[in-house]
């Protein structure tokens, strides 16, 4: 098939090239020259594993090409996906869904034939309805653009497996218990590879599929994404508001989160606790759903998300006081590490990173903060140009005061603290993502102290 992918940033680039790796010809488009430069020579403008190599195999093949022309992808698909950013808009918790609505906007006068717009950006509810009503204003007579939305469930650092294997397709349509539409059968098209992936032809005869599919209305579409954010926030805010308690109580939450996890109705993942979540989805995505609730007349159904972004933010304060409770109650004049810059390993996304904004706070408060990530170091320089920057792990803890660790990155876990001891000029860490082998640490003489864990 011949597709369009608007938007080449973290979502649209990723879902390009997994595109073209299910054999689609596929053109991304972005208002940024500078970017579908790099893009078309096979370069990954930001880090990903994975996506560099086939996104540089389907360059070279001729699958994957991008341009900045909209004239050129009316011309050349019938199937377009929506990437864009939704970010929060300014003075408000609403997401800004301008991108979005641009993407219409400009394709759909240019169509001379009928085609299908998917959307992928995570938007409030409602807003597919609205780009179906443009559209239906802005296309030739004759032309029917019809809207479907098909949320992403990406994780960063595993995007391209997630959406080459999703754990589930989510297809909204405006009437689902309708006759299929040309728009719904195209999008099914397109992911037929993933749909019928290891199935036998009577498997695929009686309708079966490989990965779940939910086809459903265009407004419970949309709202999957920022459901599964709200959940997965609530989750680790939880956590870390029974850390406060157990700090209080001289519990270890550590443990606590072991054994609750233990219950199949509650699970492991996403109960570890310490400075919380970050990054470019969960935080202003459960501020949007807030705002829409509220838009809506439901306001009252998620203000428990105040909450949950509270407690949130206030990790990231608890760790800094704790910081300056261990230096002695001042932070003027000493050095401290800050290993960890991107708000998860694996990536170098610093958007709303708790460990970037403690660097930061850590400074406000008198401290030299030198920083070192594996991958985040650009893209925290340009946010936080007066932080000091490390290019090691051992060279941002030389003569340090304090080491905190803010990213659980392998290599930071796998540290030998005995190294870190010949280094740095204190013996304390903090380890604000309950990730490193305790014992180890203090048996190299380092006084361990971590959030929601007693001494």
């Amino acid at each position: 098939m011949r597709m369009a992918v608007f938007g080449t940033g973290y979502l649209g680039a990723t879902h390009a090239a997994s595109m073209a790796e299910l054999g689609h010809e596929v053109l991304g488009i972005d208002v940024d020259e500078a970017k579908i430069a790099r893009l078309a020579k096979g370069e990954v403008p930001f880090f990903e594993p994975g996506l560099p190599e086939i996104l540089r195999r389907h360059v070279d093949s001729g699958l994957l090409r991008f341009t900045t022309d909209y004239s050129e992808a009316a011309e050349f698909a019938d199937l377009f996906f929506i990437g864009v950013g939704t970010p929060q808009r300014k003075g408000d918790f609403a997401a800004d869904t301008t991108y979005v609505e641009a993407v219409v906007t400009e394709l759909a006068p240019r169509l001379t034939r009928s085609a299908v717009i998917v959307g992928k950006s995570t938007v409030p509810v409602g807003t597919a309805q609205r780009l179906q009503e443009a559209a239906d204003r802005l296309t030739p007579e004759g032309v029917r653009l019809e809207v479907v939305w098909n949320p992403e469930f990406l994780r960063e650092g595993y995007a391209v497996k997630d959406t080459l294997e999703p754990d589930r397709v989510v297809v909204g349509v405006a009437n689902p218990d309708a006759e299929p539409t040309f728009g719904r059968e195209r999008l099914l098209e397109a992911y037929e590879p993933i749909l019928s992936a290891g199935l036998t032809d009577e498997q695929r005869e009686a309708g079966e599929t490989a990965t779940p599919l939910i086809i459903t209305d265009l407004a419970t579409a949309e709202l999957v994404k920022v459901s599964a954010n709200a959940f997965l926030a609530t989750k680790i805010s939880f956590i870390n508001a029974v850390s406060e308690v157990c700090e209080a109580a001289g519990a270890d939450v550590t443990v606590l989160a072991d054994a609750i996890g233990m219950d199949k109705r509650i699970g492991r993942r996403f109960l570890g606790a310490g400075l919380g979540f970050g990054g470019g989805c969960l935080p202003k995505d459960i501020r949007a759903f807030m705002a829409r609730a509220g838009e809506l007349g439901a306001d009252q159904a998620l203000t428990f998300l105040r909450e949950v972004d509270a407690i949130n933010m206030r990790r990231r304060e608890k760790m800094v006081q704790l910081a300056v409770d261990t230096m002695g109650g001042s932070l003027i004049g000493s050095s401290v590490a800050v290993l960890g810059a991107a708000f998860k390993p694996d990536s170098d996304d610093v958007r709303d990173s708790p460990a970037l904004n403690i660097a930061g706070m850590l400074s406000l408060k008198g401290a030299q903060a030198v920083v070192f990530d594996p991958q985040a170091l650009e893209n925290s320089r340009r946010l936080y140009p007066t932080l000091g920057y490390a290019d090691s792990a051992l060279g941002a803890c030389e003569g340090a005061d304090l080491v905190i660790i803010a990213t659980e990155w392998k290599e930071f876990v796998a540290l030998d603290p005995r190294e870190v001891a010949a280094v740095a000029r204190g013996r304390i860490v903090l380890d604000g993502r309950n990730c490193l082998p305790r014992e180890r640490w203090e048996d190299a003489g380092f006084e361990y102290r971590a959030l929601g864990r007693g001494r």
